[in-house]
């Protein structure tokens, strides 16, 4: 990427790279043309609105930026100041956390970030609760460069967080984090989206033109040391720059002690798609106390008529006890429950930090020493009341763990740390044969739907069915469970003597067979199966070794390994259909991670 300006040769010192304050400046590089986000005009805003909703529904997002220096002891102060700004999505420079994972924050928060050093570099994207779901991809290419693939609304959105080398850096180091972002930019369809937010590492002083479209306070994004400069952008397209309403650096925080956040608001324009609704669940675990018990089974009574004995239609007893559960147990929002990696968040942690932002604030107007020291001490005492909070929260649950609730809690801690470790939490859209992405719940059943059916009914990838002794072309025991032909099936019983009559009831049970996919868009329409055995029945382990035994098993040579056990000399070999087989000291067992 090219950074193109007239008045300024930034501290890297790459021949063709400058940069400029926040304003339309173009940004030459892969992908077109790039603009750095800033102030517009508000000209003919009222037509375009007018415009986009014929077009479709309209999403707002405000998107920032801000190097927080470590993110060691900031997280959940950092997710309380995105709550508090209402920003979406937010780009992290300098986490030095040293990893390649993804954590949760608190208040619904999570931070997805990679680092090689504890102590430099390292990036990060934080996005709020509604938006983790919407993942599709995480890039994590490098510890100054990294990537997130969100699908809104139907639309793609590409984050990028970038972290420049600095002054005093090799010039190796400078070249290779410019390649980088021109990889991943290379790599973003031109029909994407696409939101850079980045610390460049690039001083900008005064006399720099478009600088004169915000007060100095709201362009300034690195105060240190006497200086005042900018160094931290927001870039989107610039044929996507219409989108943004406003860009500003927000002041009076003290997450970071040098830098200030930079934030834009984005009206992107996305298809009329149908919303997910989301699913809300009986509060069951009500039935533990006596009371809501014995209400619970009053109602069902009065609800049957009076009756103490269920009727004999199940699906008519179900209905009811699940009506009523709903009227006296209660539903819950849906929603994900919060907190519970940041119960030590307690009130006065919150007020410690509340003091810190005042006095941080404080300084930054009047830059004396007391008011300097003033601060600092409120950054020490900050650390020591989470420290305290921590320690005390942590206390009460080893307290706990000789109790049931107290086990429970400990499960559902590393339960919610499993899943917040993960990138992507449902794949809810798929590309097709020709490798576009699907993303409305329709399409993406309709694929769903036409894989299944092709996979479940013997179907080869050019359309033609499997030959009949062919297990439908596998020779993975896995999948020939699920792929054996009915007619394979039928020959190989009455080739084992199976009675007629027996033969004719299993034909019984699965002619006509039809089934659905539950995905994570919803349902799929039914589909019928005409291969295959019967999941969790007791016959079916029968029938395919009875298929198994006329037909016989092929083992793959190349996937199949030999270790030997208690071997005295280290010399044994294993040998299958005459070759030898390759000899491991361990296996990789099925659904293992590698």
């Amino acid at each position: 990427m090219r950074v193109v300006s007239t008045n300024f040769i930034p501290d890297w010192s790459r021949p063709g790279l400058t940069t400029t304050a926040i304003g339309a400046v173009d940004l030459q590089g892969a992908g077109g043309n790039w603009a750095i986000v800033g102030q517009r005009s508000r000209g003919g805003r009222r037509v375009r609105r007018q415009r986009e909703k014929r077009k479709g529904k309209s999403v707002g997002l405000r998107i920032g930026t801000l190097n927080v220096g470590t993110m060691t002891g900031k997280g959940r102060e950092l997710a309380d100041m995105m709550e508090r700004r209402k920003v979406d999505i937010l780009c992290v420079p300098e986490t030095r956390w040293k990893g390649s994972k993804a954590r949760s924050m608190g208040a619904g928060f999570k931070l997805f970030y990679y680092g090689v050093d504890s102590k430099r570099n390292g990036v990060g994207v934080v996005l709020k609760e509604e938006f983790v779901r919407n993942v599709l991809e995480v890039k994590r290419v490098s510890d100054r460069v990294m990537s997130l693939k969100l699908e809104i609304e139907g639309v793609m959105l590409n984050v990028v967080s970038g972290y420049a080398p600095q002054v005093g850096c090799e010039l190796e180091e400078k070249e290779r984090f410019w390649s980088e972002l021109d990889e991943v930019m290379e790599s973003i369809p031109t029909g994407e989206r696409v939101v850079i937010g980045a610390d460049f590492n690039g001083h900008v002083g005064e006399g720099n033109t478009g600088d004169g479209q915000k007060r100095e306070e709201h362009r300034v994004t690195y105060k240190s040391g006497g200086r005042s400069t900018q160094v931290d952008y927001i870039l989107c397209r610039r044929g996507n720059l219409k989108e943004i309403s406003d860009c500003k650096v927000v002041v009076g925080e003290s997450v970071a002690r040098q830098h200030r956040m930079v934030v834009c608001r984005t009206l992107m324009v996305c298809k009329k798609t149908k919303s997910s609704e989301i699913e809300k669940k009986t509060k069951w675990w009500k039935l533990k106390k006596e009371e809501c018990c014995a209400e619970f089974r009053q109602k069902v009574r009065q609800t049957l008529g009076g009756q103490v004995v269920l009727p004999d239609d199940w699906e008519t007893t179900e209905e009811v006890i699940r009506q009523t559960g709903r009227k006296v147990l209660g539903v819950s929002s849906g929603r994900r429950k919060e907190g519970k990696e940041t119960w030590w968040w307690n009130e006065e942690v919150q007020d410690s930090i509340q003091r810190k932002r005042l006095a941080k604030k404080k300084w930054d107007m009047d830059r004396t020493e007391e008011n300097r020291q003033e601060y600092k001490e409120l950054q020490r005492r900050v650390k020591r009341e989470v420290s305290k909070a921590k320690q005390k929260a942590y206390d009460e649950l080893y307290t706990r763990l000789d109790t049931r609730e107290g086990e429970k809690d400990l499960y559902s801690l590393a339960r919610q740390r499993d899943r917040d470790g993960k990138d992507v939490q449902q794949v809810r859209v798929i590309k097709d044969r020709d490798g576009r992405v699907l993303t409305s719940e329709e399409s993406v059943q309709r694929r769903w739907k036409k894989y299944f059916e092709g996979l479940m009914n013997g179907k080869r990838e050019n359309g033609t069915k499997s030959r009949r002794g062919e297990l439908c072309g596998t020779e993975n025991l896995e999948k020939a469970y699920d792929r054996v032909p009915r007619e394979e099936l039928w020959y190989c019983m009455r080739k084992s003597g199976v009675a007629e009559k027996h033969v004719r009831v299993v034909q019984d049970m699965y002619e006509r067979s039809r089934t659905v996919l539950r995905c994570a868009v919803g349902q799929t329409e039914e589909f019928k199966v005409e291969v295959g055995l019967h999941h969790g029945s007791a016959l079916s382990p029968f029938l395919f070794a009875i298929v198994m035994e006329r037909r016989g098993m092929k083992i793959s040579r190349s996937k199949t390994e030999c270790m030997c056990v208690n071997e005295r000399d280290g010399s044994g070999t294993g040998r299958l259909q005459g070759e030898e087989v390759k000899k491991v000291q361990e296996f990789n067992w099925v659904n293992s991670p590698e």
